[in-house]
């Protein structure tokens, strides 16, 4: 096999950010000097890159363990010429004077740092208390700077749980409460000198199997449960003591620093920092494939040009932003609590409730929430401060209002007046209640009085709301995520602005114009054509499927959500889309059988002269054929292909029953939107083991999940294939993409993927959060 030779210095740019780390090894070789890739070969450590000077001068030199070291039992058959260390007694730090993450010194000084962040972490936010008798002790709240909070203790303990560990070790206390499956536990002590003494003894033991270390917080003291007349004022403000003795209102963090962290932060600034951190985590591909890549087995192609992309699997082409950058969400679910002050709220949560936080502020500098989900918050917020009815309570699980939804549907204006919710065609507010135990006259009146509150709101405000449905949500359960059949009931709207809008509870994206940008991309990779069959993956309510129809022949969408299987089919015979097929199932399950059904239909059972000249007659009902009459896989896109006319091609199916009239297909391509936690392993066994399926588009919220399933996709297969060990645990403690390069030991033998180029896309400005694009072929 011929060699190929790829000078660095025309794939890296030492000013580009993905090859920043490498700048310092850049400098020490020539820019002319090839990068050594021999196509089809496994590359072999080569210890001679220094061009031969003394590689101990290298300043990466001896600064990385050497796996080969660990792997073999302490044997290397460099020996002391190998660039790594073999052992920590060997081990140098980096150039910027951190240690290799996998030594023993770099996960002490992790657990150093834990230990640090620890010590000075935040109070724990609570307004709302454990037990019926949360107050027995401290009805006049004078207790509640000598009560602390415990975190991390077993879910499964009780208050006698609590009691009998402070017992055990010896820690005096007034009284001790916790709620089973929660975190968290609370202490009163009987002075400060206990509570001073207790705490400093606390902090730091350990529970359980002798892992998790209790962490002691101040706790947030509630006011809220005195007389609501006496306690609640109408502008928010308490009579009760709401900042603790030891200061710890102060610590409190504020809600947009919760909601939306990057804020702070020019827009131009948070897409670089999302591309660098995107491009930190495609490095674990490559290197992961590397490791899992079957002994014997020669490197993949794009391993070994990885070296001349900064470690790369593949190019990085950028991040695309979005075109509305503040009050971006289309969709916003604001809880219904007590604020810090102990008021009566609508608003977002301040942290994560299964780790003691209840508080609820309002999400007025949010830069993410809309204006118009801003006022219906605050008109719903008036209301519940007159209601007769309780708020719900999270300790108690008991309660009447527990949340408030906002769905706003943008029109096609221009997206310079969307921002003003000039955009906003329809608005469709969902009120999820607890029904349990309240007498239906009573919710009637007070229905009846809520759908009063959001009309006068929606009219007052100036320009008009637009108000087109609302819906009461009956909700029994402990969190607010309802189930999809949770009962429904539409309220009369006077004067409903707009048509009425279908209620239901499907995902849907959040950044409306966003989303249409990284659907066009999609198909764009994707190569579709009118000879293109097109399997839309976790589809949801259909829509990348029945946004790209028209570019293709037959879309399939598989969704396991029975509901919004159902929005796609209303949503495909709304639109005219005759050219879908939605199935209601996990993909896992049907994925394999789909792919056979139109796939593996032998050749002599399909006549199909053109796809302009083909009748109905002439078509196999549900089927499709091979493609190619010399039985090759499918071509590559070309230009003639997407401009063809697809309504030459006959499209006979029907989106709500699945019936099919096909026509020939050249083209098999798969487009993926996975939930967070990525794939099912079944079905990336099925989309990895069918060879007509050359193209997948990946579309990740998670790039964790994306790298985890790339590896098993694009990891050559082993000569032989291993079976997995019985009553083997030790995949619990394995990372994401460890269990990847594990189960690839176990991949039938097939042709591997490859990445070709990914690309960011920015669904979410402000926060952490966003979307990658990734394309695959074999």
């Amino acid at each position: 096999m011929a060699e190929r030779s790829l000078p660095c210095s025309k794939t890296l740019n030492p000013s580009h950010p993905a090859a920043a780390e490498n700048t310092q090894i850049q400098q020490q070789t020539s820019t002319d000097q090839p990068c050594d890739v021999v196509s089809g070969e496994k590359r072999k450590r080569d210890d001679s890159d220094s061009g031969g000077a003394d590689p101990s001068l290298d300043p990466l030199w001896k600064t990385s363990l050497c796996s080969y070291f660990r792997r073999q039992d302490s044997s290397c058959s460099h020996g002391s010429a190998c660039r790594f260390a073999h052992g920590e007694e060997e081990l140098r730090p980096r150039p910027d004077n951190t240690w290799d993450p996998t030594s023993e010194r770099a996960k002490k000084a992790m657990k150093t740092d834990a230990g640090h962040k620890r010590s000075v972490s935040m109070g724990v936010m609570m307004t709302e208390f454990v037990g019926d008798d949360a107050d027995a002790d401290d009805k006049d709240g004078s207790n509640h700077a000598l009560r602390k909070c415990l975190m991390h203790l077993p879910r499964k303990w009780t208050s006698e749980n609590l009691r009998n560990f402070l017992n055990e070790n010896g820690v005096p206390f007034k009284s001790a409460k916790k709620k089973i499956g929660m975190p968290v536990g609370f202490v009163t002590f009987e002075d400060q000198e206990q509570l001073k003494n207790s705490s400093k003894e606390l902090d730091g033991k350990t529970t359980g199997n002798g892992r998790i270390e209790i962490e002691v917080a101040d706790v947030i003291p509630r006011s809220f449960e005195k007389e609501k007349n006496s306690n609640v004022a109408v502008d928010g403000e308490t009579n009760g003591g709401n900042v603790a003795v030891d200061g710890s209102m102060s610590k409190t963090r504020s809600l947009r620093d919760v909601v939306t962290p990057l804020a702070h932060m020019a827009y131009v600034d948070q897409l670089e920092h999302k591309k660098s951190s995107l491009m930190k985590i495609l490095k674990k591909l490559t290197s992961n494939a590397r490791k899992a890549c079957p002994h014997g087995i020669s490197l993949p192609e794009w391993i070994l040009q990885s070296k001349c992309i900064g470690g790369l699997p593949c190019k990085l082409e950028g991040i695309i932003g979005s075109p509305i950058v503040n009050g971006y969400r289309n969709k916003c679910e604001f809880s219904v609590g007590y604020s810090l002050k102990g008021k009566i709220t609508v608003g977002f949560m301040l942290g994560n409730f299964r780790e003691g936080v209840a508080a609820v502020e309002e999400a007025v500098d949010c830069p993410n929430v809309s204006s118009i989900a801003l006022q219906y918050a605050s008109i719903f917020q008036e209301f519940l401060q007159h209601s007769n009815l309780p708020v719900w309570n999270r300790y108690k699980n008991s309660g009447f209002w527990r949340q408030l939804t906002v769905r706003e549907g943008r029109t096609n204006e221009k997206v310079s007046n969307a921002e003003n919710f000039g955009g906003i065609a329809e608005v469709m507010l969902i009120v999820q209640v607890s029904t349990v135990g309240f007498d239906d006259v009573l919710l009637t009146g007070e229905f009846e009085k809520l759908v009063q509150a959001f009309v006068t709101g929606a009219t007052a405000s100036s320009p008009s709301l637009p108000l087109t449905a609302l819906v009461v949500q009956d909700h029994q359960g402990i969190s607010n995520v309802a189930p999809a059949d949770a009962p429904l009931r539409s309220l009369l709207i006077p004067k409903a602005v707009g048509e009425k809008m279908d209620v239901d509870n499907s995902a849907m994206d959040v950044n409306t114009l966003a989303a249409e940008k990284l659907y066009s991309l999609a198909g764009d990779w994707a190569c579709l054509g009118p000879d293109t069959l097109l399997f839309d993956i976790c589809c949801g309510t259909g829509t990348i499927g029945l946004t790209l129809a028209h570019r293709v022949g037959m879309v399939i969408g598989i969704e396991m959500n029975a509901s919004a299987v159902s929005d796609a089919h209303r949503n495909a015979e709304i639109n005219g889309i005759k050219n879908c097929r939605f199935i209601c199932a996990k993909a896992e399950n049907v994925m394999g059988s789909l792919l056979n059904e139109y796939l593996d239909v032998a050749k002599e059972q399909v006549n199909v002269p053109s796809s302009s000249g083909t009748s109905i007659e002439e078509v196999s009902e549900g089927r499709v054929s091979h493609g190619n009459e010399d039985g090759e896989p499918a071509s590559q896109c070309s230009e003639n292909e997407n401009q063809q006319d697809p309504s030459e091609v006959q499209k006979g199916s029907d989106s709500k029953n699945g019936n099919s009239l096909v026509q020939q297909v050249k083209n098999v391509v798969a487009i993926v939107d996975p939930p967070r936690p990525g794939l099912h392993p079944t079905v990336i066994k099925a989309l990895r083991t069918h060879p007509r399926l050359r193209r997948l588009v990946y579309i990740s919220c998670n790039p964790e999940s994306l790298v985890a399933n790339a590896i098993e996709l694009c990891t050559p297969s082993p000569s032989n294939i291993e079976k997995g060990k019985k009553n083997n645990r030790g995949w619990r403690n394995m990372s994401s993409a460890g269990l990847a390069r594990h189960r690839t030991k176990s991949m039938p033998i097939s042709e591997a993927f490859q990445p070709i180029k990914a690309i960011a896309v920015d669904l979410f400005p402000h926060t952490e959060h966003c979307e990658l694009v990734m394309l695959l072929e074999r």
